[in-house]
């Protein structure tokens, strides 16, 4: 495989190849890192839950035409709001990152992107944003304003506490509630119980994530689960893993799923167990290179529960 630095601007977990570094005009450069498109999995990671929400809605009530848009838009404003949600990040991190091996080389602390400019980026791509979130529900709409909370706090939580992926589940799951009402037009149990499967899902992804920075994080003060776990770390792992897929299977029974879209959709879950399952016997506690692999992997363990719900909810509505 080659390596990801194969410019020596790049960002060290950047994707190999990826058409930032490789295709994309040079002064775009810059922007398109600090939104972090070089790593397009923390995209999928916000995106995916959105998914669920709008696959547990349909099983819940029935698929809708407009349920394609929701798809569309959770897609867009994933991509532009998890982009400003790293630019506030840079924007918080810009002294400690210059301190980290792996940052060190993001465009604020390497000089590639002045404060100035980086702000200007953050509310650009924030009003994108809006303008998408004010395509759905009032309900949706509400909950979209509400997730600026956390999203403007996790830059801090490292700082004082030692849970600071939590916070980051906050975040990066809230659209599972978010998509859901933008179906019903509200909040049922099955979205919210999805958030918090959602959450201990990012402690597990987050924490293998954390564990590259272990070193750099203990010697400048800033905190992580992968810290407080140490070589325990793969025992918590799996506790995470377990709570995240109980609650899930809890979720599904919620939205009243029967029939078949019942067992396609707990046949889902089954694969989204295995997948964490996998990644636990392959984790190498001692190995960025895995490390980084195997967070990135969690693509596909989301989208394996995404697809599954989807067509769970199909196969139901058609044999009503």
């Amino acid at each position: 495989m080659k390596p990801a630095l194969q410019r020596p601007d790049a960002v060290r977990d950047a994707v190999s190849g990826n058409w930032v570094d490789h295709n994309a005009p040079a002064s775009w450069r810059p922007w398109l890192r600090l939104s972090r498109i070089d790593r397009p999995i923390g995209t999928w990671l916000v995106l995916l839950p959105c998914w669920w929400g709008v696959g547990l809605a349909m099983l819940a009530d029935r698929p809708r035409l407009v349920d394609l848009w929701i798809v569309l838009a959770c897609g867009i404003g994933a991509l532009v709001m998890r982009g400003a949600g790293c630019t506030w990040n840079d924007i918080t991190d810009r002294d400690i990152d210059g301190s980290v091996d792996r940052t060190r080389k993001r465009p604020i602390p390497s000089g590639q992107v002045t404060l100035r400019g980086a702000v200007g980026w953050l509310v650009l791509q924030s009003l994108i944003g809006l303008v998408i979130l004010l395509t759905l529900n009032g309900a949706a709409i509400w909950l979209g304003f509400l997730s600026l909370l956390p999203v403007a706090i996790y830059p801090f939580a490292k700082r004082f506490t030692w849970w600071p992926q939590v916070f980051l589940g906050i975040a990066f799951n809230w659209g599972a509630m978010l998509a859901y009402a933008a179906h019903q037009g509200r909040l049922d149990a099955a979205p919210v119980i999805a958030w918090f499967a959602g959450i201990a899902w990012t402690v597990f992804y987050d924490t293998i994530y954390a564990l590259q920075d272990a070193e750099d994080d203990a010697l400048i003060g800033v905190r992580s689960t992968a810290l407080l776990f140490g070589r325990d770390a793969p025992r918590w792992l799996a506790v995470f893993g377990a709570i995240s897929v109980t609650l899930l299977a809890v979720a599904i029974a919620a939205t009243g799923a029967e029939g078949a879209g019942w067992w396609v959709a707990l046949a889902a879950l089954a694969g989204f167990a295995a997948h964490l399952v996998w990644q636990l016997y392959q984790l190498d506690m001692d190995s960025d290179a895995v490390q980084l692999r195997l967070f990135r992997s969690n693509r596909d363990a989301g989208l394996i529960l995404a697809v599954g719900l989807a067509l769970a909810a199909i196969l139901q509505a058609a044999l009503q």
